[in-house]
């Protein structure tokens, strides 16, 4: 009845994993030897050793070295550790092979997750260990996600989601850089029914801000627009660029810079 080279539910009478880092290797030990009897060439090995057996409530196991077995439960009561699933065998001439492999999987995946919490409650693990040990047993998938194919699935669906997240920001942030050098360079005149809370933010902001060509303040009611090249700001009136034109500069250069590139 032996498949994989176990021997035995604890893979050993003395053999106790104590700390978290001990129960996760145990628990990788057993998950891949499950892997390894419901995936690929394994799997048809599995079913012929349920098939030809005329026993009942046949139980798979997985061991600490990676290996599994199909077996009889343990007599013992109370058993060493929990159990796996009682009767894989029972279902497996009424379903496809493939839904079969499944609901073994599914079985397979509760019974490592009860194997190791058995260990975390006999040895002590307080609530910091026990949610270490779940968030390392969380970075695998399951059983069931292998066999069912949905694990690569997921990895195509994540692939997907991340390339068009990364094309989508870049647009998004190229828009946003468009935007911003286009509308950090025009200050346009506040609409009478804004309000008064605005007035006051863009008065905040801009109150200290002095014409490059007059002199004068910043208004909040008049048309300003910034140099691309010395970023001092201007009246548009004195510059002789309304918000129409502004619109359509996509480098704005005050005529001093325009005379300092023009002489250089």
């Amino acid at each position: 009845m032996e498949a994989g080279g176990g021997v035995g539910v604890g893979a050993g009478p003395n053999y106790n994993p104590r700390t978290v880092e001990e129960v996760f290797k145990d628990f990788k030990g057993r998950r891949a030897g499950l892997i390894k009897a419901l995936t690929n060439a394994i799997s048809w090995c599995l079913k012929c050793i349920l098939f030809f057996s005329e026993k009942e409530n046949l139980c798979l196991y997985g061991f600490p070295s990676e290996q599994w077995e199909v077996n009889l439960p343990a007599e013992e009561v109370p058993p060493e550790l929990p159990e796996p699933a009682l009767g894989i065998n029972f279902a497996r001439d009424g379903m496809q092979e493939k839904d079969w492999l499944s609901l073994v999987a599914v079985h397979s995946d509760a019974w490592l997750l009860s194997v190791a919490f058995y260990f975390g409650a006999r040895f002590g693990f307080d609530k910091a260990d026990r949610k270490r040990l779940f968030n390392m047993i969380n970075e695998f998938p399951t059983i069931f996600e292998i066999v069912s194919g949905s694990v690569k699935k997921q990895s195509k669906e994540k692939s997907s989601v991340s390339n068009h997240s990364s094309n989508k920001s870049k647009s998004n942030s190229k828009g946003q850089r468009d935007s911003q050098v286009k509308y950090s360079r025009i200050a346009q005149p506040k609409d009478d029914d804004e309000g008064l809370d605005d007035d006051e933010e863009d008065d905040d902001e801009h109150g200290d801000t002095l014409c490059g060509a007059c002199g004068d303040n910043y208004a909040a009611d008049e048309f300003w627009i910034c140099c691309d090249i010395c970023e001092k700001w201007f009246h548009g009136k004195c510059v002789k660029i309304t918000p129409a034109r502004a619109e359509h500069i996509k480098q704005y250069k005050c005529p001093s810079c325009s005379n300092k590139r023009a002489r250089s």
